[in-house]
């Protein structure tokens, strides 16, 4: 009786399918892109710091050079990812594709990738001639810049959609290295926000409405866009703290190397690289944002999200205030580990205003609350595109 039973139990075992676990690799392309987009916000950052510590430029100056060198690292791996999929690739590969131009199939992200390589290396040679034609830029969205600006948010752009479309369909081998390859590429993403617009943000405008504006506008849409597309418990607080290491860690490293002034005038004498600025203090009001919509039924437009943008937007306000004011006028804030000290090679280091907020970056009584009640505003609807921003990178899987 027993064998009998043991016999039938064998034989069903094997008539029965058998569940074949495949473990899902990360592509190499997938590294490659959040490779890119730490190479471009180095490139970047030194790139400023150079500028404001040497002065002289080329088109293969160092720093350029490593932003040139993420934006043909994410182009290549993305163009061979692409090509392998269309004319090698399975017919499911191709299925979990998306179809451009009627023949290539490729992942969306690397599409993003492909523009935004293009974009950058052809802001190149322009940018070159611009400065042998206009000379020095006197601002930063300079058109060469412009199209540079637009490549790097399109190539750092496909880097979270790169991680997202494979996090959607990863195994749960994968899952932790490519939540936190996405929080990189976030942070990076978030970076890359703050130095375009760091002339709002800088520490002699923390009195100013304009920047709680401009931080209004910028800040709650991608935090809550993060929070949402990764499902992730500390999301908008993972991202910021990758934005602010980022920052910080160039803020001390930069400083240990040699430079010297190569332009006249020189009016600011000194030997190493001037640092980029301290960062925001935006990890404080990014927990706000991870403690009211963690969870999804506090998800709502109404009843979380606005209230989540506008909280982000007071907390940041009184701490940024408070922290601005200690970064330019505290003697205790022009040492190695804040950089306050930092000061362009061309101008006046007696300047009065250097260690003081200017008259015209100061906002007092009714022109301050206005200013900020306009920025709440702004926050509340940054907040809303965010919520749908984040929506649909939440069901990107190709």
């Amino acid at each position: 009786m027993d064998t009998s039973i043991n016999l039938n139990q064998a034989i069903n075992a094997r008539q029965q399918p058998k569940t074949i676990k495949i473990e899902q690799t990360i592509q190499p392309y997938v590294y490659a892109t959040v490779f890119s987009s730490l190479c471009i916000i180095v490139g970047l950052i030194w790139d400023i710091s150079w500028h404001t510590s040497i002065g002289r430029d080329g088109l293969l100056a160092p720093p350029h050079d490593v932003i040139y060198l993420g934006a043909v690292c994410s182009g290549l791996f993305s163009a061979y990812q692409i090509l392998r999929i269309t004319f090698w690739g399975s017919l499911a590969e191709k299925q979990g594709s998306v179809k451009f131009w009627g023949i290539f199939y490729g992942p969306l992200g690397a599409m993003f990738c492909i523009w935004g390589a293009i974009a950058m290396l052809t802001s190149a040679p322009f940018d070159d001639w611009w400065h042998n034609t206009y000379g020095l830029d006197v601002v930063i969205l300079s058109p060469p810049h412009t199209l540079l600006a637009i490549g790097i948010g399109m190539i750092q752009l496909g880097a979270m959609v790169t991680v997202l479309s494979s996090l959607h369909s990863a195994k749960s081998e994968n899952v932790t290295l490519q939540k936190l390859l996405f929080i990189i590429s976030a942070g990076l993403l978030l970076t890359s926000f703050y130095v375009l617009f760091s002339e709002y943000l800088n520490r002699s405008r923390s009195h100013s409405a304009l920047c709680y504006q401009v931080a209004a506008i910028l800040f709650p849409m991608f935090l809550i866009a993060v929070v949402r597309a990764s499902k992730m418990r500390w999301a908008a607080t993972a991202t910021a703290a990758v934005h602010m290491s980022v920052l910080l860690l160039m803020l001390w490293i930069l400083p240990l190397f040699h430079a010297v002034p190569r332009l006249g005038p020189v009016l600011n004498h000194f030997d190493h690289y001037q640092p980029f600025h301290f960062p925001l203090l935006l990890i404080i009001p990014a927990i706000v944002i991870d403690l009211l919509i963690h969870r999804p039924e506090n998800q709502k437009p109404l009843t979380g999200i606005i209230p989540a943008a506008v909280l982000f937007l007071l907390v940041f306000f009184v701490v940024q205030w408070y922290f601005g004011a200690f970064l330019q006028t505290s003697p205790f804030a022009r040492n190695w580990f804040f950089g306050s000290y930092a000061w362009y090679f061309g101008a006046n280091p007696d300047w009065p205003y250097r260690y003081s907020f200017h008259p015209d970056r100061i906002d007092t009584g009714f022109a301050l609350i206005k200013g900020i009640l306009i920025a709440t505003v702004i926050s509340a609807l940054s907040g809303l595109v965010g919520y749908k921003w984040g929506g649909w990178m939440k069901k990107v899987q190709r």
